[in-house]
Protein backbone atom coordinates (compact mmCIF):
# COMPACT_ATOMS: atom_id res chain seq x y z
CA UNK A 1 0.00 0.00 0.00
CA UNK A 2 1.40 3.12 -1.12
CA UNK A 3 1.90 6.07 1.67
CA UNK A 4 1.10 9.19 -0.65
CA UNK A 5 2.54 11.23 2.37
CA UNK A 6 5.76 10.03 1.62
CA UNK A 7 5.93 11.19 -2.12
CA UNK A 8 3.44 14.37 -2.02
CA UNK A 9 6.24 16.90 -1.40
CA UNK A 10 5.52 20.62 -1.20
CA UNK A 11 5.63 21.34 -4.82
CA UNK A 12 5.07 18.48 -6.73
CA UNK A 13 4.79 13.99 -6.17
CA UNK A 14 8.13 12.79 -6.28
CA UNK A 15 9.83 9.40 -5.04
CA UNK A 16 11.02 6.05 -6.08
CA UNK A 17 9.09 3.67 -8.32
CA UNK A 18 8.25 1.18 -7.76
CA UNK A 19 8.78 0.87 -4.28
CA UNK A 20 7.41 4.40 -3.42
CA UNK A 21 4.71 4.44 -5.85
CA UNK A 22 3.64 2.55 -8.81
CA UNK A 23 0.43 2.90 -11.27
CA UNK A 24 -1.60 2.11 -8.83
CA UNK A 25 -1.01 5.27 -6.55
CA UNK A 26 -0.69 7.51 -10.51
CA UNK A 27 -4.23 5.98 -11.13
CA UNK A 28 -5.75 7.59 -7.94
CA UNK A 29 -3.57 10.68 -8.40
CA UNK A 30 -5.29 11.31 -11.25
CA UNK A 31 -9.15 10.28 -10.01
CA UNK A 32 -7.66 13.23 -6.84
CA UNK A 33 -6.84 15.66 -9.71
CA UNK A 34 -10.32 15.31 -11.65
CA UNK A 35 -12.22 15.44 -8.18
CA UNK A 36 -10.16 18.54 -6.73
CA UNK A 37 -10.26 20.50 -10.51
CA UNK A 38 -14.17 19.45 -10.03
CA UNK A 39 -15.15 20.29 -6.73
CA UNK A 40 -12.78 23.85 -6.98
CA UNK A 41 -15.03 25.01 -9.76
CA UNK A 42 -12.27 24.46 -12.80
CA UNK A 43 -14.42 24.97 -15.71
CA UNK A 44 -12.79 22.47 -17.96
CA UNK A 45 -13.66 19.31 -19.38
CA UNK A 46 -9.94 17.92 -20.31
CA UNK A 47 -6.27 17.44 -18.89
CA UNK A 48 -3.47 18.07 -21.41
CA UNK A 49 -0.67 15.37 -19.88
CA UNK A 50 2.99 14.90 -20.69
CA UNK A 51 6.10 12.72 -19.65
CA UNK A 52 9.87 12.71 -19.86
CA UNK A 53 12.09 10.05 -21.25
CA UNK A 54 12.25 7.53 -17.97
CA UNK A 55 11.31 4.28 -18.48
CA UNK A 56 8.24 4.25 -15.79
CA UNK A 57 6.74 7.67 -17.25
CA UNK A 58 4.67 6.00 -20.18
CA UNK A 59 2.99 3.66 -17.95
CA UNK A 60 2.62 6.16 -15.07
CA UNK A 61 0.88 8.83 -17.03
CA UNK A 62 -1.46 6.19 -18.59
CA UNK A 63 -2.49 5.23 -15.15
CA UNK A 64 -2.80 8.79 -14.10
CA UNK A 65 -5.29 9.45 -17.15
CA UNK A 66 -7.09 6.25 -16.49
CA UNK A 67 -8.37 7.64 -13.43
CA UNK A 68 -8.77 11.20 -14.85
CA UNK A 69 -11.21 9.68 -17.15
CA UNK A 70 -13.04 7.75 -14.81
CA UNK A 71 -13.86 10.87 -13.07
CA UNK A 72 -15.62 12.05 -16.30
CA UNK A 73 -12.62 14.08 -17.65
CA UNK A 74 -10.75 13.99 -21.08
CA UNK A 75 -7.18 13.63 -20.96
CA UNK A 76 -5.49 15.55 -24.21
CA UNK A 77 -1.56 13.10 -24.22
CA UNK A 78 0.73 15.49 -25.93
CA UNK A 79 3.64 12.45 -25.39
CA UNK A 80 7.03 12.99 -24.87
CA UNK A 81 7.72 17.09 -24.12
CA UNK A 82 9.85 18.73 -21.55
CA UNK A 83 8.16 20.55 -18.31
CA UNK A 84 8.10 23.74 -20.31
CA UNK A 85 6.15 22.31 -23.13
CA UNK A 86 4.09 21.06 -20.70
CA UNK A 87 3.23 24.59 -19.11
CA UNK A 88 2.73 25.89 -22.86
CA UNK A 89 -0.05 23.37 -23.70
CA UNK A 90 -1.43 24.15 -20.42
CA UNK A 91 -0.88 27.98 -20.92
CA UNK A 92 -1.97 28.06 -24.58
CA UNK A 93 -4.94 25.17 -24.55
CA UNK A 94 -6.15 26.44 -21.04
CA UNK A 95 -6.48 23.52 -19.73
CA UNK A 96 -5.16 21.98 -16.19
CA UNK A 97 -2.05 20.01 -16.85
CA UNK A 98 0.38 17.02 -15.50
CA UNK A 99 4.02 16.37 -16.48
CA UNK A 100 5.82 13.14 -15.33
CA UNK A 101 8.82 13.58 -14.62
CA UNK A 102 11.39 13.91 -11.55
CA UNK A 103 13.51 16.75 -13.07
CA UNK A 104 16.84 15.74 -11.95
CA UNK A 105 16.72 13.32 -9.74
CA UNK A 106 18.66 9.52 -10.36
CA UNK A 107 16.70 7.25 -12.68
CA UNK A 108 14.61 5.04 -10.09
CA UNK A 109 12.81 8.16 -9.33
CA UNK A 110 9.78 9.63 -11.04
CA UNK A 111 7.25 12.28 -10.22
CA UNK A 112 3.95 14.75 -10.92
CA UNK A 113 4.06 18.44 -11.70
CA UNK A 114 0.82 19.73 -11.98
CA UNK A 115 -1.18 22.81 -12.85
CA UNK A 116 -4.50 24.16 -13.42
CA UNK A 117 -5.73 25.84 -16.73
CA UNK A 118 -3.08 28.23 -17.99
CA UNK A 119 -0.13 26.74 -16.28
CA UNK A 120 -1.21 28.48 -13.01
CA UNK A 121 0.71 26.19 -9.82
CA UNK A 122 -0.73 23.67 -7.79
CA UNK A 123 1.22 23.36 -4.29
CA UNK A 124 0.36 22.22 -0.95
CA UNK A 125 -1.13 25.19 0.10
CA UNK A 126 -3.12 25.74 -3.55
CA UNK A 127 -4.55 21.88 -3.17
CA UNK A 128 -1.40 19.49 -3.33
CA UNK A 129 -2.44 18.60 0.51
CA UNK A 130 -6.33 17.73 -0.42
CA UNK A 131 -5.13 15.86 -3.59
CA UNK A 132 -3.20 13.77 -1.69
CA UNK A 133 -5.93 13.15 0.84
CA UNK A 134 -8.18 12.20 -1.64
CA UNK A 135 -5.73 10.08 -3.84
CA UNK A 136 -5.42 8.25 -0.34
CA UNK A 137 -8.61 7.70 0.32
CA UNK A 138 -8.84 6.22 -3.18
CA UNK A 139 -6.22 4.17 -2.46
CA UNK A 140 -7.17 2.85 0.99
CA UNK A 141 -10.18 1.17 -0.67
CA UNK A 142 -10.69 -2.35 -0.71
CA UNK A 143 -13.34 -2.46 -4.07
CA UNK A 144 -11.97 -2.29 -7.13
CA UNK A 145 -12.83 0.59 -9.19
CA UNK A 146 -15.59 0.13 -11.56
CA UNK A 147 -14.04 -0.72 -15.20
CA UNK A 148 -17.62 -0.80 -17.35
CA UNK A 149 -17.97 2.55 -18.59
CA UNK A 150 -18.05 5.03 -21.09
CA UNK A 151 -14.97 6.77 -20.85
CA UNK A 152 -14.14 10.42 -21.74
CA UNK A 153 -12.25 10.34 -25.25
CA UNK A 154 -8.71 9.83 -24.80
CA UNK A 155 -6.98 12.36 -27.72
CA UNK A 156 -3.30 12.51 -28.52
CA UNK A 157 -1.49 15.17 -29.77
CA UNK A 158 2.53 16.46 -30.92
CA UNK A 159 2.92 20.06 -29.99
CA UNK A 160 6.56 20.43 -30.59
CA UNK A 161 6.43 22.36 -33.16
CA UNK A 162 3.78 24.72 -31.94
CA UNK A 163 6.16 25.27 -28.38
CA UNK A 164 9.16 25.76 -30.89
CA UNK A 165 7.34 28.45 -32.56
CA UNK A 166 5.85 29.84 -30.02
CA UNK A 167 9.24 30.89 -28.05
CA UNK A 168 10.80 31.73 -31.45
CA UNK A 169 7.97 34.80 -31.40
CA UNK A 170 9.47 35.70 -27.75
CA UNK A 171 12.74 36.24 -28.75
CA UNK A 172 13.87 37.00 -32.78
CA UNK A 173 17.85 35.17 -32.92
CA UNK A 174 17.56 35.57 -36.52
CA UNK A 175 19.84 38.69 -36.95
CA UNK A 176 22.29 38.12 -34.33
CA UNK A 177 26.17 37.40 -35.07
CA UNK A 178 26.84 33.32 -35.53
CA UNK A 179 27.44 31.60 -32.21
CA UNK A 180 28.92 28.30 -31.59
CA UNK A 181 27.00 26.48 -28.84
CA UNK A 182 27.77 23.39 -26.61
CA UNK A 183 24.76 21.60 -25.20
CA UNK A 184 24.41 19.30 -22.53
CA UNK A 185 21.18 17.87 -22.53
CA UNK A 186 22.51 15.30 -19.82
CA UNK A 187 20.29 13.02 -21.70
CA UNK A 188 16.98 14.25 -21.13
CA UNK A 189 14.16 16.03 -22.30
CA UNK A 190 16.83 19.23 -23.84
CA UNK A 191 17.82 16.24 -26.34
CA UNK A 192 14.07 16.50 -28.01
CA UNK A 193 13.56 20.20 -27.40
CA UNK A 194 16.65 22.08 -28.37
CA UNK A 195 16.66 20.92 -31.93
CA UNK A 196 13.19 22.10 -32.12
CA UNK A 197 13.64 25.55 -30.95
CA UNK A 198 17.43 26.30 -31.19
CA UNK A 199 18.23 24.02 -34.27
CA UNK A 200 16.66 23.34 -37.56
CA UNK A 201 14.53 20.19 -36.64
CA UNK A 202 11.11 21.73 -37.54
CA UNK A 203 11.40 25.82 -38.12
CA UNK A 204 14.22 27.60 -40.10
CA UNK A 205 18.03 27.26 -39.27
CA UNK A 206 19.05 30.42 -36.99
CA UNK A 207 23.30 31.66 -36.41
CA UNK A 208 23.80 28.87 -34.43
CA UNK A 209 26.59 25.84 -34.55
CA UNK A 210 24.95 23.62 -32.37
CA UNK A 211 27.15 20.79 -30.41
CA UNK A 212 25.16 18.09 -28.75
CA UNK A 213 26.26 16.12 -26.11
CA UNK A 214 24.24 13.95 -25.00
CA UNK A 215 20.99 13.96 -26.37
CA UNK A 216 19.72 10.84 -26.54
CA UNK A 217 17.09 10.31 -24.36
CA UNK A 218 17.83 7.80 -22.14
CA UNK A 219 16.12 7.27 -18.29
CA UNK A 220 18.99 6.01 -16.64
CA UNK A 221 21.24 8.87 -17.17
CA UNK A 222 24.31 6.58 -18.66
CA UNK A 223 26.85 9.61 -18.68
CA UNK A 224 26.23 11.69 -15.80
CA UNK A 225 23.13 12.92 -13.89
CA UNK A 226 20.94 15.39 -15.13
CA UNK A 227 21.75 17.83 -12.56
CA UNK A 228 23.73 20.74 -13.93
CA UNK A 229 23.61 22.16 -10.19
CA UNK A 230 26.65 19.79 -9.32
CA UNK A 231 29.67 21.05 -10.79
CA UNK A 232 30.59 17.54 -11.32
CA UNK A 233 27.89 17.21 -13.92
CA UNK A 234 29.16 20.03 -15.92
CA UNK A 235 32.65 18.47 -16.28
CA UNK A 236 31.86 17.26 -19.98
CA UNK A 237 30.36 20.66 -20.79
CA UNK A 238 33.02 22.81 -20.05
CA UNK A 239 35.85 20.65 -21.53
CA UNK A 240 34.02 20.56 -24.89
CA UNK A 241 33.56 24.31 -24.92
CA UNK A 242 37.11 24.75 -24.40
CA UNK A 243 37.77 22.18 -26.97
CA UNK A 244 35.66 22.99 -29.93
CA UNK A 245 36.66 27.15 -29.28
CA UNK A 246 32.75 27.79 -28.62
CA UNK A 247 30.98 30.80 -27.61
CA UNK A 248 29.31 29.21 -24.46
CA UNK A 249 27.23 26.38 -22.95
CA UNK A 250 24.51 25.18 -22.00
CA UNK A 251 23.04 22.33 -19.70
CA UNK A 252 19.80 21.23 -19.11
CA UNK A 253 18.69 19.71 -16.19
CA UNK A 254 16.71 15.99 -16.91
CA UNK A 255 13.26 17.59 -17.58
CA UNK A 256 14.66 20.36 -19.15
CA UNK A 257 12.94 23.45 -17.42
CA UNK A 258 16.31 24.52 -15.70
CA UNK A 259 19.25 25.73 -17.97
CA UNK A 260 23.08 26.75 -16.89
CA UNK A 261 25.51 28.63 -18.83
CA UNK A 262 29.13 28.46 -19.09
CA UNK A 263 31.37 31.01 -20.48
CA UNK A 264 34.19 31.06 -23.72
CA UNK A 265 36.75 29.83 -21.04
CA UNK A 266 34.22 27.02 -19.43
CA UNK A 267 33.87 28.86 -16.15
CA UNK A 268 30.45 28.53 -14.61
CA UNK A 269 28.05 31.96 -15.15
CA UNK A 270 25.74 31.93 -11.94
CA UNK A 271 22.21 31.93 -11.86
CA UNK A 272 21.81 35.26 -10.44
CA UNK A 273 23.81 36.80 -13.63
CA UNK A 274 21.61 35.07 -15.79
CA UNK A 275 18.45 36.63 -13.53
CA UNK A 276 20.22 40.40 -14.20
CA UNK A 277 21.16 40.00 -17.26
CA UNK A 278 17.41 38.62 -18.51
CA UNK A 279 15.45 41.35 -15.93
CA UNK A 280 17.87 43.83 -17.73
CA UNK A 281 16.37 42.72 -21.29
CA UNK A 282 13.18 42.50 -20.40
CA UNK A 283 13.08 46.17 -18.40
CA UNK A 284 14.18 47.48 -22.05
CA UNK A 285 11.01 46.11 -23.29
CA UNK A 286 8.96 47.10 -20.47
CA UNK A 287 10.22 49.97 -18.80
CA UNK A 288 9.24 50.60 -15.00
CA UNK A 289 8.28 46.90 -15.17
CA UNK A 290 8.52 44.49 -11.34
CA UNK A 291 11.31 41.61 -11.52
CA UNK A 292 10.75 38.76 -8.88
CA UNK A 293 13.88 37.18 -7.58
CA UNK A 294 13.97 34.79 -4.38
CA UNK A 295 15.96 35.55 -1.42
CA UNK A 296 19.00 33.61 -2.40
CA UNK A 297 19.86 35.39 -5.22
CA UNK A 298 22.81 38.01 -5.51
CA UNK A 299 21.87 40.98 -4.20
CA UNK A 300 23.32 42.63 -7.36
CA UNK A 301 19.96 40.91 -8.60
CA UNK A 302 17.69 44.04 -7.04
CA UNK A 303 20.52 46.48 -7.41
CA UNK A 304 20.88 46.01 -11.09
CA UNK A 305 16.96 46.11 -11.69
CA UNK A 306 16.67 48.97 -9.41
CA UNK A 307 19.78 50.26 -11.64
CA UNK A 308 17.72 50.40 -15.17
CA UNK A 309 14.48 51.54 -13.54
CA UNK A 310 12.80 48.37 -12.79
CA UNK A 311 11.30 47.45 -9.38
CA UNK A 312 12.44 44.16 -7.37
CA UNK A 313 9.93 41.99 -5.32
CA UNK A 314 11.82 39.54 -3.19
CA UNK A 315 9.86 36.28 -2.40
CA UNK A 316 10.60 32.84 -0.60
CA UNK A 317 12.90 29.99 -2.31
CA UNK A 318 10.37 27.69 -4.76
CA UNK A 319 8.00 28.35 -8.14
CA UNK A 320 4.67 28.44 -6.13
CA UNK A 321 5.77 31.28 -4.18
CA UNK A 322 7.90 32.84 -7.30
CA UNK A 323 4.57 32.31 -9.66
CA UNK A 324 2.21 33.80 -6.55
CA UNK A 325 4.16 36.85 -6.14
CA UNK A 326 4.22 37.13 -10.34
CA UNK A 327 0.76 36.63 -10.82
CA UNK A 328 -0.03 39.26 -7.73
CA UNK A 329 2.60 42.34 -9.06
CA UNK A 330 2.25 41.48 -12.58
CA UNK A 331 5.64 40.91 -12.64
CA UNK A 332 7.36 40.32 -16.53
CA UNK A 333 10.21 37.98 -14.88
CA UNK A 334 11.56 36.14 -12.19
CA UNK A 335 14.50 34.35 -11.54
CA UNK A 336 15.97 31.60 -8.66
CA UNK A 337 19.43 30.90 -7.57
CA UNK A 338 18.94 27.46 -8.76
CA UNK A 339 18.68 28.09 -12.27
CA UNK A 340 14.50 28.56 -12.80
CA UNK A 341 13.29 31.18 -14.93
CA UNK A 342 9.76 32.81 -15.34
CA UNK A 343 8.34 34.97 -17.42
CA UNK A 344 5.11 36.82 -17.82
CA UNK A 345 5.01 36.07 -21.90
CA UNK A 346 5.01 32.25 -20.67
CA UNK A 347 1.99 32.72 -18.44
CA UNK A 348 4.05 33.36 -15.41
CA UNK A 349 5.75 29.58 -15.90
CA UNK A 350 9.40 29.07 -15.36
CA UNK A 351 11.28 27.56 -18.82
CA UNK A 352 14.98 27.21 -19.18
CA UNK A 353 14.72 27.53 -22.71
CA UNK A 354 13.66 30.96 -23.40
CA UNK A 355 16.07 32.52 -20.61
CA UNK A 356 18.94 30.49 -22.68
CA UNK A 357 17.12 32.11 -25.59
CA UNK A 358 17.64 35.72 -24.13
CA UNK A 359 21.34 34.96 -23.23
CA UNK A 360 22.08 34.13 -27.21
CA UNK A 361 20.39 37.59 -27.47
CA UNK A 362 22.10 39.61 -25.70
CA UNK A 363 25.49 37.43 -26.55
CA UNK A 364 24.77 37.86 -30.04
CA UNK A 365 23.85 41.32 -30.19
CA UNK A 366 27.35 42.71 -29.31
CA UNK A 367 30.84 41.30 -30.18
CA UNK A 368 32.66 40.58 -26.82
CA UNK A 369 33.06 37.04 -24.98
CA UNK A 370 30.19 35.93 -22.88
CA UNK A 371 32.88 36.10 -20.07
CA UNK A 372 32.99 40.37 -20.68
CA UNK A 373 29.20 40.48 -20.73
CA UNK A 374 28.66 38.44 -17.72
CA UNK A 375 31.33 40.34 -15.20
CA UNK A 376 28.59 43.26 -15.50
CA UNK A 377 26.33 41.08 -13.25
CA UNK A 378 28.84 39.50 -10.90
CA UNK A 379 29.34 42.05 -7.83
CA UNK A 380 29.68 39.63 -5.07
CA UNK A 381 31.04 36.25 -4.21
CA UNK A 382 28.57 33.38 -3.26
CA UNK A 383 29.51 30.00 -1.16
CA UNK A 384 26.66 27.86 -3.68
CA UNK A 385 23.98 25.86 -0.86
CA UNK A 386 25.43 24.03 1.86
CA UNK A 387 22.98 21.20 3.79
CA UNK A 388 23.86 20.14 7.45
CA UNK A 389 21.69 17.48 9.08
CA UNK A 390 20.35 18.89 12.40
CA UNK A 391 17.75 17.70 14.10
CA UNK A 392 16.29 20.48 16.04
CA UNK A 393 15.87 22.83 13.41
CA UNK A 394 14.15 25.40 15.35
CA UNK A 395 16.21 25.23 17.96
CA UNK A 396 19.71 25.92 15.36
CA UNK A 397 18.54 28.93 14.04
CA UNK A 398 17.42 30.28 17.33
CA UNK A 399 21.37 29.94 18.70
CA UNK A 400 22.40 31.19 14.99
CA UNK A 401 20.48 34.49 15.42
CA UNK A 402 21.73 34.96 19.06
CA UNK A 403 25.06 34.43 17.48
CA UNK A 404 24.21 37.63 15.89
CA UNK A 405 22.27 40.54 17.81
CA UNK A 406 23.51 43.58 16.10
CA UNK A 407 22.82 42.29 12.68
CA UNK A 408 19.37 43.11 10.38
CA UNK A 409 17.04 39.78 10.48
CA UNK A 410 14.56 38.51 8.95
CA UNK A 411 12.11 35.68 8.73
CA UNK A 412 10.83 35.79 5.10
CA UNK A 413 12.34 32.03 4.36
CA UNK A 414 14.68 30.61 7.17
CA UNK A 415 16.36 32.91 9.03
CA UNK A 416 17.90 35.58 7.24
CA UNK A 417 20.84 37.81 8.42
CA UNK A 418 22.60 41.18 7.18
CA UNK A 419 25.89 42.74 7.89
CA UNK A 420 26.76 46.40 7.52
CA UNK A 421 29.41 44.95 5.23
CA UNK A 422 27.13 43.94 2.62
CA UNK A 423 27.49 40.25 3.50
CA UNK A 424 24.57 37.93 4.29
CA UNK A 425 23.47 34.45 5.32
CA UNK A 426 20.24 32.90 5.00
CA UNK A 427 19.64 29.35 7.12
CA UNK A 428 16.44 27.66 6.02
CA UNK A 429 15.03 24.38 7.09
CA UNK A 430 14.02 21.72 3.82
CA UNK A 431 10.38 21.26 3.27
CA UNK A 432 11.39 17.26 3.46
CA UNK A 433 14.77 16.55 5.26
CA UNK A 434 16.24 17.28 8.88
CA UNK A 435 18.50 19.75 6.71
CA UNK A 436 19.33 23.30 7.39
CA UNK A 437 20.33 24.78 3.71
CA UNK A 438 23.07 27.68 4.39
CA UNK A 439 23.63 30.05 1.63
CA UNK A 440 26.33 32.82 2.37
CA UNK A 441 27.14 35.99 -0.23
CA UNK A 442 29.91 38.59 0.97
CA UNK A 443 31.92 41.60 -0.95
CA UNK A 444 35.05 39.68 -1.30
CA UNK A 445 35.75 35.02 -1.42
CA UNK A 446 37.89 36.13 2.07
CA UNK A 447 35.09 37.58 3.37
CA UNK A 448 32.59 34.78 2.50
CA UNK A 449 34.64 32.07 3.24
CA UNK A 450 35.32 33.17 6.98
CA UNK A 451 30.81 33.60 7.27
CA UNK A 452 30.54 30.19 5.70
CA UNK A 453 33.00 28.62 8.49
CA UNK A 454 31.82 30.55 11.01
CA UNK A 455 27.79 30.06 10.39
CA UNK A 456 28.44 26.42 9.73
CA UNK A 457 30.50 26.33 13.08
CA UNK A 458 27.54 27.38 14.70
CA UNK A 459 25.22 24.86 12.96
CA UNK A 460 27.04 21.88 13.29
CA UNK A 461 28.23 21.73 16.60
Amino acid sequence: MSDLSAIVKAYDVRGTVPDQWDTRAAEALGAAFAQLLRTSGEQRDTVVIAHDMRASSPGLAAAFAAGVRAEGLGVLDVGLGSTDLLYYASGSLDLPGAMFTASHNPARYNGIKMCRAGAKPIGQDSGLAELRDRAQALLDKEEPRPVEQVLPPLERRDLLAEYAAHLRTLVDLSGIRPLKVVIDAGNGMGGHTVPAVLGDAVLPALPLEIVPLYFELDGTFPNHEANPLDPANLVDLQAAVRRHGADLGLAFDGDADRCFVVDERGEPVSPSAITALVAVCELAKHPGATIIHNLITSTAVPEIVREHGGQPVRSRVGHSFIKAEMARTNAVFGGEHSAHYYFRDFWFADTGMLAAMHLLAALGEQDGPLSVLAADYERYVASGEINSTVRDQRAKLAEVRQAYPDAETDELDGLTIRFPDGAWINLRPSNTEPLLRLNVEAPTAQRMAALRDEVLGLVRR
